[in-house]
């Protein structure tokens, strides 16, 4: 089964979110298949902690604007890697660092990479 049409919206919404923030390499991924808990991963870099945490407030905002509530915000204190959950969708902040040393990309590869249009 494919991500779900609101999850599409949703991922769609916070990557041009992101992206108005300056954030670089939006990749989104299908994990629908592989994972019962969510359909979409967002990964996202903001170039430092401040740009991170400006990035965070943003996705949250355009997608409480959507209709959707964070389940879970994870992260937020050091602002390396900040985790938003919003159920159908899970949205990966990261710092540069972090972003190289945890590869999620590398992980989550063999999944259907989601067209964004903010890319």
């Amino acid at each position: 089964m494919a991500a779900s049409e609101r999850a599409l919206h949703l991922t769609q919404a916070a990557a041009g979110a992101a992206a108005d923030k300056q954030a670089t390499d939006l990749v989104a991924f299908d994990v629908s298949e592989r994972l019962a808990l969510t359909d979409v991963f967002l990964i996202v870099t903001g170039a430092n902690e401040r740009q991170v945490s400006a990035v965070v407030d943003a996705v949250e905002e355009a997608l409480h604007k959507e209709g959707a509530k964070v389940l879970r915000r994870e992260g937020d204190r050091e602002a390396r890697w900040v985790l938003l959950d919003f159920g159908d969708v899970v949205v990966h902040v990261q710092h540069p660092e972090e972003r190289q040393l945890y590869s999620l990309e590398r992980l989550w590869r063999d999944t259907p990479q989601v067209e964004l249009a903010a890319s």
